[in-house]
């Protein structure tokens, strides 16, 4: 299994060659707008397979292959967010969520 800072590595070479095809300046407004636009469109696949929003011609198989995608297009982003603005996300989980664990561990 690949390590956040692996998958980090691997989502910013997809999205450089992304970038250079399209012509997109990946500034740092480019990241923060970018995990918006990727958070709206993981929700409107929640909506759709929720059955919630239109649906269209699309099987209920379509609809879970598009939410799996987005939430993928979703961590990507957040990933390259991190990486831009030098986030270490690893140490941050540690901080922010997994010391709750230890403080629970040393609570037994």
């Amino acid at each position: 299994m690949a390590t956040i800072t692996e998958l980090t590595e691997r989502v910013e070479q997809v999205s450089a060659i992304y970038a250079e095809r399209c012509d997109i300046r990946r500034d740092a407004d480019w990241y923060a707008l970018k995990l918006q636009e990727e958070a709206g469109e993981l929700v409107a696949e929640h909506l759709r397979s929720t059955g919630r929003g239109r649906a269209g011609e699309r099987s209920a198989a379509a609809i879970r292959t598009a939410l799996e995608d987005e939430a993928a297009d979703l961590l990507a982003q957040v990933l390259l967010f991190c990486r831009h603005n030098q986030i270490d996300v690893e140490a941050a989980l540690e901080r922010k969520w997994f010391a709750h664990l230890k403080r629970l561990d040393t609570a037994r």
